[in-house]
């Protein structure tokens, strides 16, 4: 008995996954910024660029894995800040940041490709992701002549979009994701260095990106009937 509950169940889990097996893959274009100790402190404005490349797999019409890469620069200026104190502070800098991120992607409404379901081509939609993400920190040296390493840590990235049909197989989106990280020093703030100690040290920097997505689906046609 417990044997044939086992099959019954797995056949219903692998029906629900067949039924929805659809593959994107496609590219991300769109803004970055940084929030932290330096700049404004506007949680989202794009003042740079972050291009990288997305693969998702639809689970069922609501819930999607999905694995990106992108690349990104961060910067910011005090200059541009309403705070006064950082605005006679004066400092600025630029890191770049490398993040590979695995995570979901849930639907409000059921989405699919199907011909059978040409009221399904449009749906809002939450993100919820891991990250690792490799940027340079600042190491020693003195103003104008510091010496910069690689390192390695972790964000939690999570957001909102809206996703739509295109045209036959591809589709695109409108996305925010907020990062929080585990670090304070995207923006080179080091305790060792007396010149770049500044800021709160109790908390963390974050960073946003924000832009559009854009994928082609495959692994089975978007029109796919079973064969009767």
């Amino acid at each position: 008995m417990k044997t044939r509950n086992f099959l019954l169940v797995s056949v219903i889990f692998l029906s629900a996954i067949a039924n929805g097996q659809i593959n994107e893959i496609g590219i991300s274009l769109g803004g970055s910024n940084y929030i932290g100790d330096v700049g404004r402190e506007t949680y989202i404005y794009p003042n740079s660029y972050a291009i990288g490349g997305i693969y998702k797999r639809n689970l069922n019409q609501r819930i999607a894995l999905r694995g990106t890469y992108t690349y990104a620069e961060l910067t910011d200026d005090d200059a541009s800040s309403e705070n006064i104190a950082r605005q006679l502070r004066g400092y600025e800098f630029t890191n770049t940041l490398h993040e590979i991120a695995v995570g979901l992607e849930y639907s409000f409404f059921d989405y699919s490709f199907s011909c059978r379901d040409r009221n399904k081509r449009h749906t809002p939609y939450l993100l919820f992701e891991v990250a690792a993400i490799n940027y340079k920190t600042a190491v020693s040296g003195t103003p104008g002549d510091y010496e910069y390493k690689s390192t390695t840590s972790f964000s939690i990235p999570f957001g909102l979009g809206y996703k739509t049909k295109i045209y036959k197989n591809l589709a695109g989106a409108i996305e925010i994701g907020m990062r929080y990280t585990f670090v304070d020093d995207l923006d080179y703030n080091n305790t060792d260095i007396p010149d770049l100690n500044f800021g709160n040290p109790n908390d963390n920097d974050w960073y946003v990106f924000s832009g559009i997505n854009l994928v082609y689906t495959f692994g089975r046609p978007p029109c796919y009937s079973p064969l009767r």
